[in-house]
């Protein structure tokens, strides 16, 4: 009688020891399965109104039907997008806190400047959102009606052209400095503190030249206020179907797009990355997103995260080798 109620004993210990397991490998398993149970943060790590802002709110909404939840906006502004950035590095990887990340974030990591995070280290890419062109804009006065005449006059007068940027280390200044150092020109950067002071003044004849976003600058192109030359793109752009490419204008293989991902902090768990890159890629199929990213300029670029973070890596080699190389001071 002991030893059978012994044995009992025994077996009910036991059972209750696997069933109490096996009740914990569902929960963790339904727990992850169950991703996303609350609303998701998608930080902009710049002031509302400009493209990043108007692609996140829209994709903001679209993903957040796909899977299933509510995705609310955070613009985070400040240092270059630095403030919003470092703010996702440092959440909880859970998936949701998530960045919309822009070129800026490769340009800001090649600077040289102290971040607060590791761009490589402290992120983990998920999935490219989009790409769209750079343009070559001029004064209605300047002499040059076409690249191939812009390059000419530039190499034969050399420092005798400024462009305006919003900024030293930023995207348009980056760029403008690859361009000329790809056309072996010379020119003469004035910074801003935004583009709009610096189309003010191109439009006005005090700059000869600026390469904003094609997006920016539609209006003021198709108005007449600034003439513009070629797009930086692989492809020419909806936006001015009309204007070549600057590799069919005069300067064969240049390219230079400024593109839109989303990001978290590392250590995400990979079903997390999987489900939210599987939804955008289905996002992004979507006649009414890829009409909302034409209206910015932007294509579609559905990718797999290893293949968005194989495009962080080589920007943020293409711009540490050009700041070396240019010997560029970022401030």
């Amino acid at each position: 009688m002991f030893f059978s109620n012994r044995v009992t004993r025994r077996a009910v210990l036991a059972t209750a020891a696997i069933a109490a397991a096996a009740a914990l490998l569902p929960a963790r398993v339904s727990a992850q399965a169950a991703w996303p149970t609350h609303v998701i943060e998608l930080v902009v790590p710049f002031a509302p109104g400009a493209s990043n802002d108007i692609i996140a709110r829209v994709l903001s909404e679209k993903l957040g039907a796909q899977l299933g939840q509510a995705i609310i906006v955070e613009n985070k502004p400040g240092a270059g997008g630095t403030i919003g950035t470092d703010y996702v590095a440092k959440a909880a990887p859970d998936g949701y806190t998530l960045l919309f990340a822009s070129t800026s974030i490769t340009t800001n990591a090649a600077s040289g400047k102290t971040l607060p995070y590791d761009l490589l280290k402290d992120l983990q890419p998920v999935g490219e959102v989009a790409a769209g062109p750079f343009v070559v804009v001029v004064s209605n006065e300047f002499k040059a009606k076409t690249l191939r005449e812009f390059i000419d006059l530039a190499r034969a007068q050399p420092n005798s052209i400024s462009y305006g940027t919003a900024g030293i280390g930023g995207i348009n200044h980056l760029g403008t400095e690859l361009l000329a150092s790809e056309a072996k020109i010379q020119l003469v950067h004035v910074p801003y503190k935004g583009m709009g002071p610096a189309f003010t003044d191109v439009i006005g004849n005090r700059l000869q030249m600026a390469l904003p976003s094609l997006a920016s600058v539609t209006q003021f192109i198709n108005s007449g206020k600034l003439r513009a030359l070629a797009v930086t793109g692989a492809q020419r752009s909806p936006l001015a179907p009309n204007l070549p490419t600057v590799a069919e204008a005069g300067l064969p293989g240049f390219q230079l797009e400024v593109w839109w991902g989303l990001v978290g902090p590392a250590r995400l768990p990979a079903p997390v990355i999987k489900r939210v890159n599987e939804a955008l890629n289905a996002v992004l199929a979507q006649p009414e997103m890829r009409e909302a990213l034409a209206r910015e300029g932007g294509t579609p670029r559905p990718s797999t995260p290893e293949e968005f973070g194989k495009l962080i890596g080589a920007d943020l080699a293409r711009w540490t080798k050009l700041i070396k190389d240019a010997h560029i001071q970022v401030e």
